[in-house]
């Protein structure tokens, strides 16, 4: 068969005759009236999104400067709130902290890896709180590790300075509380979100969310700062995609778009227990 009988054929054909009608169709140029709303309504949209984003703080896994602690070891800073640093760190395998004393409340999340703390061995998903004058005998990681910490002395050279000589000091001090990410406890507050305590101390509390595909969480505001980590999955807030390894502050007077995730998401929140409208 020749290229000519083929197109001859093929234009004979009445669904191919059909299919280019349509495709005609769909290349029609939009009227400037039609075109000026679309347009309108994107920088609209654009305008809205920004608002809404005003004022988050938002630390991205993949970005930012990490910082030596010492052989094995680094940390990348967060934010510094009043109850000290927040801080990712991540131990190469076999490396390990000395011993030390904690000036605030310090909580762990592992993301990734294993870690062993005194007696507590943690895994994805663990939480670990050691009350601000408890004694870590040291902290390390087999396998290699990545992990959350909120509360840290850590970019506070003098804290720091007196966590590890409060080390020294064979006292224990107050006593830890480990929270396994695989256990019980979680309390539904709509379709598809549950939530867990974690602990709380003078009107902030620290909760696990645990968010299934396809559920959503309206907006809100924040009274107070509100920290926001992403251990598992991934969320949108509004127009911002939040990956695990994520971190957000919400200062106090911002304001958080609705929730939403297609793939589902474990978060890690630490802020006011309740939120403003």
């Amino acid at each position: 068969m020749t290229t000519r009988q083929s197109t001859q054929d093929s234009s004979a054909d009445p669904e191919q005759e059909r299919l280019h009608r349509l495709l005609a169709q769909g290349q029609t140029p939009i009227d400037p009236p039609e075109r000026e709303a679309l347009r309108s309504r994107l920088l609209a949209r654009a305008a809205d999104g920004r608002a809404g984003e005003s004022g988050l703080l938002t630390v991205r896994l993949q970005r930012g400067s990490w910082q030596a602690l010492k052989q094995g070891v680094r940390y990348k800073p967060l934010w510094n709130g009043r109850e000290g640093a927040s801080v990712l760190i991540e131990f190469a395998p076999g490396a390990a902290l000395p011993p030390h004393r904690h000036h605030w409340a310090e909580e762990g999340m592992v993301l990734r890896g294993d870690l062993y703390s005194d007696d507590a061995e943690l895994g994805p998903g663990d939480y670990q709180l050691s009350p601000a004058g408890s004694r870590h005998g040291g902290i390390g990681s087999r396998g290699g590790a990545l992990a959350f910490l909120r509360g840290t002395s850590l970019g506070h050279s003098a804290s720091l300075w007196r966590e590890l000589l409060g080390g020294i000091l064979p006292l224990a001090g107050p006593q830890g509380t480990t929270v396994r990410g695989s256990g019980g406890g979680w309390r539904e507050i709509a379709a598809g979100v549950a939530v867990r305590e974690l602990w709380e101390e003078g009107g902030r509390c620290s909760r696990y969310y645990r968010v299934q595909p396809g559920a959503r969480l309206p907006g809100h505001g924040h009274r107070e700062d509100e920290e926001c980590m992403v251990l598992e999955g991934e969320v949108h807030l509004g127009d911002i995609l939040l990956l695990a390894g994520d971190y957000q502050v919400a200062p106090a007077g911002s304001r958080h778009q609705e929730l939403t995730t297609e793939a589902g998401a474990l978060l890690f929140v630490r802020g006011p227990r309740e939120v403003a409208p």
